[in-house]
């Protein structure tokens, strides 16, 4: 009976074997597919801008609760005038507290975007000669000296937002998380940078190497 039992298990098996080898599946085409309704098996979708009976004011795209904002955006309150940059200067503040483990990873990952969107003009030392400006383009100032190590963190992060002269806007391709990195890696550069002297400190060395250095002799005749 067992034995019955195994030959027969055994034709089963290469019956199967053969079905396998006459009917190869097709992974390129889909399988077959049991109709359980049309709104089970496709289920009705709309696109952003379609028209949709099922809310009142006919669209698909619903506007934001009232008081609400986006995940990982920003309120910014600041004109894109000369005007608007001081007052961000005055009233937006760093979200990083300088020398903060969290400042310096924002930093670090700062220094990663600098390589992608400031290096082709301000250079990899940040001093404006990067192969834009290498190649007749006119070159931007120094991020090490001048009004850029003046300017307040809120006044760059609205520079970076809006843009300055001929400096384009990055809000589109930084979301304000990675424009405040990038402050915090030019804040690295300029504080491992010494500034550069003023006109009072260099008129101040030209004093002092004039009374330092030799006098020179002159020739005078005394009247008898």
């Amino acid at each position: 009976m067992i034995q019955r039992l195994n030959i027969g298990l055994l034709i089963l098996l290469g019956a199967i074997l053969v079905l396998l080898l006459v009917l190869r599946v097709d992974n390129s085409r889909p399988n077959f597919q049991v109709n359980l309704g049309d709104d089970m098996t496709y289920s009705p979708a709309y696109t952003s801008f379609e028209p949709n009976d099922n809310f009142a004011n006919g669209r698909t795209s619903q506007d934001p609760v009232p008081g609400t904002i986006a995940r990982g955006t920003q309120l910014f309150s600041f004109e894109a005038t000369p005007e608007g940059a001081v007052r961000a200067g005055e009233e937006l503040s760093n979200p990083f507290d300088p020398g903060s483990e969290a400042a310096i990873a924002s930093a670090d990952r700062g220094a990663t975007l600098f390589s992608v969107y400031c290096i082709a003009c301000h250079g990899v030392d940040g001093t404006g000669n990067g192969p834009v400006a290498k190649r007749g383009f006119p070159p931007p100032p120094s991020l090490l000296i001048g009004k850029s190590r003046e300017m307040k963190d809120g006044q760059l992060f609205h520079i970076l937002t809006y843009g300055q002269n001929s400096m384009p806007q990055f809000a589109p391709q930084l979301p304000p998380a990675s424009r405040w990195d990038l402050i915090n890696y030019i804040r690295r550069i300029q504080n491992e940078s010494p500034p550069a002297p003023t006109d009072s400190s260099a008129n101040t060395d030209r004093s002092v190497k004039e009374e330092t250095s030799p006098a020179t002799s002159t020739n005078t005749e005394t009247q008898p």
